[in-house]
């Protein structure tokens, strides 16, 4: 397909039963959308737009560019910075979840990643590491006046909690223009534009947590998105005691007794990821959590 940065593999799109499918690398992740027409033109149309518009987001949007507004953010934000429309309603967006969520969900905890490693090993940080970086913590200290930001020396903005969410979202928005029926899957996070042809419900896997990766259960899903937390991939594991990568801002510590996984069902795939993400950080209490805030969900254990 036209439109691949140098360096990544192109998209391969291949005919699955009455769907094209079009699967690409992006964001550290593997993407899929599920086409179902029968015209192959139209499908690699879709499918281009579809990918140009994850690139483009994953290329705004990411820590690890300094070029990126994240990067022009943490690197330029000390003395104010103003930041484009669409920029701008992120940053509302987690500055709204941050209040919500009374301060669970915090763009600016990306910092903690200079003392956890989530690499599969027994290697927990010392907790007086984790304490030191606690000041440089919490959007309440961040300047927010639309469209300027400015950071607190030494403090810094994460998207990578929204990002992905937000990237399904808005490829789902761009691949539904065609007006077929579309999945669009990003590392397990999805959304559909509606039932498939006949109002029949797309079907729709939960990994399991085992090493294997099987299927723990088969879902329908005819409209909406799905998005899961877990600590499948990203853990330690120290003395018997498993630490998922979802950690607390308030505390810099993973919540204790958190589900190994859980998915949450939404109308857009940003509120199901933020959903799910809260659910584990409430550790004990996540099926109590979903319960009361009326989501259809699943935890593992």
């Amino acid at each position: 397909m036209a439109g691949t940065p140098a360096g990544a593999a192109p998209a391969r799109i291949t005919r699955l039963g009455a769907d094209y499918h079009i699967a690409f690398q992006a964001m550290a992740t593997p993407c899929e959308l599920r086409i179902e027409t029968d015209n192959a033109e139209l499908a690699e149309r879709v499918g281009a737009a579809a990918e140009r518009e994850a690139r483009r987001i994953e290329q705004k949007f990411s820590r690890y560019r300094a070029d990126s507004v994240v990067g022009k953010i943490n690197f330029g934000a000390h003395q104010g910075l103003v930041v484009d429309a669409e920029t701008a309603s992120l940053l509302d967006y987690a500055g709204q979840c941050y209040e919500l969520s009374g301060g669970l969900f915090d763009i600016t905890s990306g910092v903690l990643r200079r003392v956890w490693r989530f690499d599969g090993s027994d290697k927990i940080p010392n907790p007086k590491k984790v304490r030191e970086l606690l000041p440089l913590i919490g959007w309440s200290k961040v300047s927010w006046r639309p469209p300027e930001l400015t950071l607190p020396p030494g403090m810094e903005i994460d998207l990578g909690g929204i990002a992905k969410e937000y990237a399904v979202d808005r490829v789902l928005e761009e691949a539904a223009l065609a007006g077929l029926p579309v999945l669009v899957n990003f590392g397990g996070d999805l959304r559909v534009s509606g039932p498939r042809a006949g109002g029949v419900a797309w079907n729709v896997a939960i990994e399991s947590v085992a090493a294997s990766g099987a299927m723990a259960a088969m879902l329908e899903l005819s409209q909406g998105a799905l998005a899961t937390s877990g600590d499948a991939r990203r853990f330690l594991l120290r003395d018997g005691e498993r630490y998922g990568h979802i950690l607390d801002p308030r505390t810099g510590w993973p919540a204790r007794n958190a589900p190994r996984s859980v998915t949450v069902a939404a109308a857009t795939c940003v509120e199901a990821g933020l959903t799910a993400t809260l659910a584990m950080l409430q550790g004990a209490d996540a099926e109590v959590f979903l319960k009361d805030e009326g989501f259809r969900a699943w935890c593992i254990r």
